[in-house]
């Protein structure tokens, strides 16, 4: 784990507020190298900071999580941003024994049935198989950004993540509006997710996201069929199941 105090964290987050994400990147990489790495999804954000990355440095390090219910759209930007850019991509799964207890015990499409095992699934699919990857890490990219949701009004460029363990987390794109990403995108020519041309601005599982409706919250399409609570896997935003059994079945 890198020897970060909180004092520095406050130092470096008021610094880098004002910069650019290359700057950011360019600072995380030359202090970090090799055990920093960005987790991509293959939105629009991290098609960016991919483009970034890999005009700082040839071989950046970018893992992404299959959980095994994704749409093929993302396979095929993945393939795409493979192509274009010649790195290697580090792959997570799931593990299996896990996936093929919660499906035999509650069904293959379990996640509707409740918030409980909506949450089970993701910690399953999601949050554990993060966990792995991080595990040889001290600071993990992302592509979050204030504007995408209230739960992630308040994030910093560079931020201690408590949620994993204490390691640096740093959102270069935090202050981006989606206008700013998308100008990136075109004006550097960077293959994307063609899911983003068909109403979906953010896209998780194919069972769990649908487009949105015009004047709708970017984030409606991400399991729309619950009403309440934020809209988050855990993977930024850890919750309880709500269920000592399922919390169990969680930590097998």
């Amino acid at each position: 784990m890198p020897k970060i105090s909180e004092d520095e964290i406050a130092l470096l987050t008021k610094r880098f507020e004002k910069k650019e994400p290359q700057v950011i990147l360019k600072w995380g990489l030359e202090r970090f190298h090799p055990r920093i790495a960005l987790a991509s999804s293959f939105g629009a954000e991290d098609v960016v900071l991919i483009d970034m990355l890999c005009k700082i440095s040839s071989k950046p390090r970018i893992f992404t999580l299959d959980t095994g219910r994704l749409h093929q759209e993302t396979y095929d930007v993945m393939d795409a941003i493979r192509g274009k850019y010649g790195i290697e991509i580090e792959v997570y799964f799931p593990q299996t024994e896990s996936i093929e207890k919660i499906v035999r015990e509650h069904g293959v499409n379990l996640f509707y049935e409740n918030p409980d095992l909506r949450r089970l699934c993701c910690n399953l699919r999601k949050v554990e198989p993060l966990s792995r990857a991080l595990s040889g890490l001290d600071v993990w990219i992302t592509g979050l950004r204030r504007e995408q949701a209230l739960s992630r009004a308040d994030i910093k460029k560079v931020e201690i993540d408590v949620a994993n363990g204490g390691i640096v987390k740093i959102n270069p794109l935090a202050d981006w509006i989606s206008t700013q990403v998308w100008s990136y995108i075109s004006e550097n020519k960077i293959p994307y997710n063609k899911l983003h041309d068909q109403g979906y601005p953010s896209i998780g599982c194919a069972p769990c996201t649908r487009p949105v409706r015009h004047g709708e919250d970017p984030r409606a399409g991400r399991w729309w069929w619950e009403r309440e609570g934020v809209k988050e896997c855990g993977l930024h935003h850890r919750s309880e199941t709500g269920n000592l059994s399922l919390r169990q079945e969680t930590s097998a």
